[in-house]
């Protein structure tokens, strides 16, 4: 059978086209393979005893009553791994004057203190999950309950309980960023100064899928293995292999499908030592899966920051600085990423697409009695856009001057890049301007009075709030680009970033067959073994486009190269002669040529090739590194209020994005669907309640709402207008977290303005329907006084 060959006349499959998900019928099927869905022979089953107590002294915990029930084989306490390190903070951020920041150290099960209700102290390990569960119930904890803090303001109180000895007033990190006399002599200046609080409301991740774990332990290799889901293998397994004491080579992590993540399943959890320290023990492999009440306990959290955020402006409405001054909420333990958040991703993604010319942040990062916080999609990209859009708004109404305008006259113009910020990134492309012109027009901006004057006959009140963002992503480095030409025709992706919902193989795939004209459905991918990764950076940050775009693109430039040199042969014409081009190797000036595929198929079938000759047309490389990328939008809410529930409807969304080069517009928008609906979740109902003892309140899906379709708005008018950039080889931006970034002001705006004329300035997530009722109630009861 001939080998499938690249169709020149139509690129149906390639950058830029709408290519449905080939993840997606596997999935729809159920036959996807999630961690809880692996197993094997003779496992035994886990379950983890957590503390009841948000804050405690551990005098004991007695198992012999466990010990003896039906099925249980072992149980291990903090005081069976001593051996092992602890958990690892990978930002080591210097606060104010150079301090260091403080890294308390977090065993996977604590000997001498629980600090958060949810905290594991001990593992079960028994013949099947029930008779885990059963016994798990059975250990006895005695502990001398601590007074609990569980906000920061009480944390750094006067007299407040200390979480850690080495941490006085509960404060890791005081952080400040920026030239603070010039930021205050911008300040003393200015012709008008907002002053805006702003709190942001903690939530609970909530992925579709809960984690889960297989460990086990080979005797004969002296290795580990651990399928737990994951946002990258590659880095995770260091990580893991460095608190294990163990050589890197001596732990392989596999991750499968991974139902859902938004950056939390990116870290190292307390759960997996003390797993595969009983793999090694018990010669078992060790099986555990979350039940969903303990992971509203144990997941890390996401948000939760308070600030006072301030802009200075002069008689024209020319910013002049921002400051933004606020706590940080990090929870019981520093997580593999805590203080990122709210520190220096404040400082760069607050500013915008606007010339601000000065920054300044200052962030009390403190420990309490609540679930360790880390990443939850956009880690800080969300808030300083929220922050700043929210800002404007505030200064437009008491300046007198038309938010359009006056983010209009502080937009950074495409002749003005390469743009210098103050938090030291460079803007290389785009035209904010211009598409913010388009967004307005989009979103029908001057037809929207007759839309009020409707929604008022029905008793409704309408409003509508911009959201313009820029995101800074992280920067694409060490990722691995591999292509496997396989024994059965097919080629096989290896790339070290990590699909958890997003469609990397299909934009992958994509990206491949437009670079060497491989046949579409010929491609395979790899990314969840980290035994066959030689560099991986995961997914996080918006970067995964450009950081495995990139290197398949460079490994695709090291198949031509060998391909020359095999195709010269196969042809019997020069190296220097051969050209490449639409997936077929072809001798310049000639119509002879051989295509990719057909050279491959000849490799399979023994070619005999010189020694000086490549073998084969597999190639291995590591993409470096490149810049961060800027992605850039506007988006536009509309949303109704009854006044007489409170109740918000967003019955209006349209989004205009810069995302440079798009690789498949379909999944594109499907990223954006979902981003702005978790930031209306966030905006309109998510919020993480403890009561005084630390005990969580929204504990459950009865208690912590969660947004469902019909929160969603009618119709999402979605419209790209790229500008590819420049910082790296396929010219995109990244989008997997830009949702956020727009929906959070363009939501929170909207209801604001909706309630304006009744005199209310401002109000903080979730807007739910009894804030909402109780703060017209007492807009309209300060006026009648």
């Amino acid at each position: 059978m001939a080998a499938q060959e690249f169709d020149p006349s139509h690129l149906k499959f390639g950058i830029g086209q709408p290519v449905p998900r080939q993840e997606d019928p596997v999935l729809v099927r159920g036959e996807g393979r999630y961690t809880d869905d692996v197993n094997a022979d003779g496992q035994l089953y886990a379950h983890f005893v957590r503390s009841p107590y948000a804050h405690g002294v551990i005098r004991s915990i007695k198992t012999d009553d466990a010990r003896a029930m039906p099925g249980v084989v072992a149980i291990y306490t903090g005081h069976d791994l001593g051996q092992y390190g602890t958990l690892k903070c990978v930002f080591d951020i210097p606060g104010r004057n150079g301090s260091k920041m403080l890294m308390p150290k977090r065993p996977s099960l604590p000997t001498d203190k629980v600090r958060f209700v949810g905290d594991p102290v001990a593992i079960v390990v028994a013949k099947t999950k029930e008779q885990a569960r059963d016994a798990a119930e059975a250990v006895a904890l005695e502990i001398d309950a601590l007074p609990a803090v569980t906000t920061v303001a009480a944390a750094t109180a006067a007299g407040a309980p200390h979480l850690y000895d080495d941490a006085p007033g509960n404060v890791i990190l005081d952080y400040q960023y920026g030239d603070s006399d010039r930021v205050a002599k911008a300040f003393a200046k200015a012709a008008h100064v907002v002053r805006l609080p702003i709190h942001n409301n903690r939530v609970v991740v909530n992925p579709l899928e809960p984690r889960s774990a297989l460990a086990s332990y080979d005797k004969k290799t002296k290795r580990f293995t651990l399928n737990a889901p994951s946002q990258g293998v590659f880095g995770k397994r260091n990580l893991l292999a460095e608190i294990l004491g163990v050589p890197k080579e001596d732990v392989r992590l596999v991750t499968g499908h991974v139902g859902g993540s938004f950056g939390m399943k990116g870290s190292i959890f307390p759960e997996y030592v003390p797993l595969l320290h009983a793999a090694r023990e018990l010669g078992k492999p060790i099986k555990w899966t979350d039940v969903r009440s303990d992971s509203f306990v144990s997941d890390h959290h996401g948000r939760d920051m308070d600030v006072v955020a301030e802009l200075a402006l002069d008689r024209r409405g020319k910013f002049l600085a921002t400051r933004f001054t606020g706590t940080a909420n990090i929870g019981a333990y520093l997580s593999q990423v805590a203080p990122l958040m709210t520190t220096l991703n404040i400082a760069k993604n607050s500013i915008g697409m606007y010339r601000t010319p000065l920054v300044e942040v200052n962030t009390l990062l403190a420990v309490t009695n609540t679930v360790p916080v880390a990443a939850y999609r956009g880690a800080g990209r969300p808030e300083g856009n929220y922050y700043m859009e929210r800002l404007i708004d505030v200064a437009a109404a008491e300046m007198g001057i038309d938010r359009v305008e006056l983010r209009r006259r502080n937009m950074v113009t495409p002749e003005e890049l390469p743009w210098t910020t103050p938090a030291a990134t460079t803007y290389d492309s785009g035209d904010f301007p211009g598409l913010f012109a388009r967004a307005l027009e989009a979103a029908d901006w001057k037809g929207f009075p007759a839309r009020k004057r409707d929604s008022a006959k029905r008793g409704k009140l309408r409003g509508r709030g911009i959201g313009c963002y820029l995101e800074v992503t992280a920067a694409p480095a060490s990722e691995m680009g591999g292509l496997r030409f396989n024994d059965d025709g097919t080629v096989t992706i290896v790339t070290g970033t990590l699909d958890y919902g997003q469609g990397h193989w299909s934009a992958f795939a994509q990206v491949l067959h437009q670079k060497l004209g491989i046949p579409f459905g010929s491609i395979k991918l790899v990314q969840g073994d980290s035994d066959q990764l030689i560099a991986g950076g995961g997914t996080g940050g918006s970067k995964s486009i450009m950081a495995s775009g990139a290197a398949i693109l460079e490994a695709g430039d090291l198949v031509i190269e060998k391909g020359k040199q095999i195709a010269s042969f196969v042809l019997e014409a020069g190296v220097g002669d051969i050209e490449f081009g639409n997936g077929r190797f072809s001798i310049a000036g000639t119509d002879r040529g051989i295509g990719i595929m057909e050279l491959a198929a000849k490799l399979r079938g023994g070619l005999k090739l010189p020694p000086d000759v490549p073998q084969t047309l597999s190639v291995e490389t590591i993409f470096k590194h490149a810049p961060s990328a800027y992605p850039n939008g506007c988006h536009i809410a509309e949303v109704e209020i009854d006044p007489q529930t409170g109740r918000i409807a967003v019955v209006s969304y349209v989004m205009v994005n810069d995302f440079g080069t798009v690789v498949n517009p379909l999944l594109v928008e499907g990223q954006l669907h979902g981003g702005v609906l978790q930031g209306i979740g966030q905006a309109l109902m998510e919020d993480t309640v403890y009561d005084e003892e630390g005990q969580l309140v929204a504990g459950s899906f009865m208690d912590y709402a969660m947004p469902r379709a019909d929160h969603a708005p009618p119709l999402f008018t979605f419209e790209s207008r790229p500008v590819p950039t420049k910082n790296n080889p396929l010219g995109a931006k990244g989008c997997g977290e830009a949702g956020c970034a727009g929906s959070l002001p363009s939501v929170m705006n909207a209801i604001v303005d909706a309630m304006a004329a009744h005199g209310v300035r401002h109000v903080d997530m979730p807007a739910t329907p009894l804030k909402i009722w109780q703060t017209l109630h007492d807009a309209q009861r300060m006026a009648a006084e």
